[in-house]
């Protein structure tokens, strides 16, 4: 049995590492919840953004915190462009055909990196992983802290955007009903792609978060994404708040069975944790509509 002191610096960890996690997720829960389809390129982007913001900082010395100025922008316009130009038009309105062509994005940026970048593992130099702040008895990461507070800032933004603006009208009247929003005179096709858009930039701030205390190779979005789609099913697919909740939840759960487990197989208690949803919840522990 361990001290109460080592499972309680165990959750506090989980929580701060489940905040990033929750960030990956919101991008794609969001997209899910307007334009109803799984986005299956969601963590070849993630990889993207992993290699931008180790270029940004190994080439140009750019910190990886203040790489989020230009990377959000940045990823915006590449998933405005990708929904808007590639993805809707191939689509031709059938949700079938966006799973096929998101999943063949996926395929192409993830042997695009291979070609570039080859199989190598890179990391970022420095000791910002190993740097922590003493929280009463409790040590904690200090790039984790970082990451938890401002995936949280990230997060509150986007329910200001959503719940304060008129392109967050739009986003919801178009993901409860499009057709009475297309007759209302919003563009659908628009706000489909600012909705990607939004989605990437969430991805461009994990990875900014991320990178100082991860490595990133051509495969590793997709360890991510699967971590991602428990997250959302847990919340609740197409729920904003149960991401974020379900985030926290699972970086607890996978935090907890590290300890008790070993690293190694920290993220065996997700996937139980996810076969345990789909069995006896699957629209999620926070209510929304699967």
């Amino acid at each position: 049995m361990y001290p109460p002191e080592i499972i309680a610096e165990a959750v506090v960890n989980g929580i701060l590492t489940g905040a990033v996690y929750a960030l990956v997720a919101l991008g794609l829960t969001l997209v899910y919840g307007v334009l109803h389809i799984i986005n299956f390129a969601h963590g070849a982007l993630l990889t993207c953004a992993l290699f931008a913001v180790w270029g940004l900082a190994a080439w140009l010395g750019l910190d990886p915190y203040l790489a989020i100025l230009p990377l959000a922008p940045v990823f915006f316009g590449l998933g405005y462009l990708l929904q808007r130009f590639i993805i809707g038009p191939a689509s031709h309105g059938d949700d079938g055909n966006i799973l096929l062509i998101t999943l063949g994005l996926s395929i192409a940026i993830e042997n695009t990196l291979l070609a570039v970048f080859r199989s190598d593992t890179r990391t970022l130099e420095g000791d910002t992983a190993f740097e922590v702040v003493e929280l009463g008895p409790m040590l904690i990461s200090r790039a984790r802290l970082i990451g938890f507070l401002a995936a949280l800032v990230v997060a509150g933004l986007l329910w200001l955007l959503l719940a304060r603006t008129d392109t967050g009208r739009a986003i919801r009247a178009v993901a409860k009903e499009k057709l009475g929003a297309s007759l209302v005179g919003i563009d659908v096709r628009h706000v489909y792609a600012v909705t990607f858009g939004i989605g990437c930039t969430c991805i461009a701030v994990a990875a900014c978060l991320l990178m100082p205390t991860f490595y990133v190779n051509p495969r590793v979005g997709n360890a991510f994404v699967l971590v991602a789609f428990t997250t959302v099913v847990l919340g609740g697919m197409g729920s904003v708040p149960g991401a974020l909740l379900g985030g926290l939840f699972v970086g607890v759960v996978e935090s907890l069975s590290g300890l008790v487990l070993g690293e190694s197989l920290g993220q065996l208690g997700i996937f139980i944790l996810f076969i345990l949803v789909l069995l006896f919840r699957p629209s999620g522990l926070f209510g929304a509509k699967a």
